[in-house]
């Protein structure tokens, strides 16, 4: 007997890789549009035994940048944020900071300059800032910091902030037995603690920037790893197909973006044989989130937006194209 799972109104026969759709719609909060019925057609094609398109189990990757695309990054990254907050705590202790960039900025709230320090910027602020604190102190100061922390403009926690179509969408690749991977400049220390619950995305499938860490006893039969004050990768660019193939092994053949930092990864996607969806996510709604694209500092959208029009790739207009953003406007 073919065991089959429901999730979010998808049934999925897991024997066969089949997908069929219930009754129930599996993407409720986009509008029905270009954009969703691309998603649709290609989950159905790569899906269905004997189809041209159909894709083997194992080789089903998802991939999905973080910031701007799962969950909202203006007006500063969130892990920017963090990384502002840490320094300012230990600032007293550092001096020194006040001379040097991207400390300056910080400690002078330089909202600009901290805008344009970019992935590796932030980085540095946070091996700079944990440097000697174990992976487990770091961790429990990300999930202490998001438990307190809230947005400037919604006035909610971070994780609140995630894109409700993008959790459907998740949840329908999974329900599809497809293998979600966020690939993300970000830290991967910081998105650890929380990108299960926030996504259903677990650990061992976060690929983002890191440091270096050292393995040390701190006392008999009590082994720890300390984050040194050095970067170790970058998972930015060009770094996040390097990335993918050090961490994950397999192209991906469904892989997510919103911004130029993106672009690489949809590129090496795009490249792979057999059925191929990329898509952007393009923010378009100043009154739900934000409006921003060319010419912003945080999440530019230019060059992949470019190429995703020559190439006809996915991008996806959040004003037109969901029903809502955030999974909170469900309760109103």
């Amino acid at each position: 007997m073919r065991r089959r799972a429901f999730i979010g109104g998808l049934v999925a026969a897991g024997a066969s890789g089949r997908v069929a759709w219930a009754q129930a719609d599996p993407l409720p909060s986009w509008n029905d549009g270009a954009a969703r019925r691309r998603i649709l057609d290609f989950v159905a094609r790569t899906t269905t035994p004997g189809h041209p398109d159909w894709v083997p189990v194992p080789e089903r990757i998802a991939t999905f940048d973080n910031d701007g695309t799962l969950w909202c990054e203006q007006p500063l990254y969130v892990q920017v944020q963090f990384a502002v907050d840490r320094v300012r705590s230990a600032a007293a202790q550092h001096p020194e900071w006040r001379e040097r960039e991207p400390f300056r900025s910080i400690l002078a709230d330089d909202r600009a300059g901290l805008a344009m320090i970019g992935e590796k910027g932030v980085l540095d602020i946070v091996v700079a800032t944990h440097a000697g604190l174990t992976t487990e102190q770091f961790r429990q100061n990300v999930v202490e910091w998001l438990a307190t922390a809230r947005h400037p403009r919604f006035g909610r926690p971070y994780t609140d902030l995630v894109y409700q179509p993008m959790l459907e969408l998740l949840a329908l690749l999974r329900a599809s037995q497809f293998k979600t991977f966020i690939v993300s400049g970000g830290g991967i220390d910081f998105m650890r603690p929380w990108t299960e619950k926030a996504y259903g995305i677990p650990p061992e499938q976060v690929v983002g920037s890191s440091g270096v860490t050292r393995y040390s006893l701190v006392a008999p039969d009590r082994p720890v790893l300390l984050k040194q004050d050095k970067v170790e990768f970058v998972d930015d660019g060009p770094g996040k197909p390097e990335g993918i193939d050090r961490f994950i092994g397999r192209r991906p053949v469904l892989a997510f973006g919103n911004s130029d930092g993106d672009q690489q990864m949809l590129e090496w996607t795009a490249a792979g044989p057999g059925a191929r969806f990329m898509g952007l996510v393009h923010h378009t709604d100043a009154v739900r989130e934000y409006a921003y694209d060319r010419q912003s500092p945080v999440g530019r959208l230019d060059k992949a937006w470019d190429e995703a029009v020559r190439r006809d790739w996915l991008v996806v207009d959040m004003k037109r194209d969901w029903k809502v953003v955030f999974p909170f406007e469900l309760g109103r």
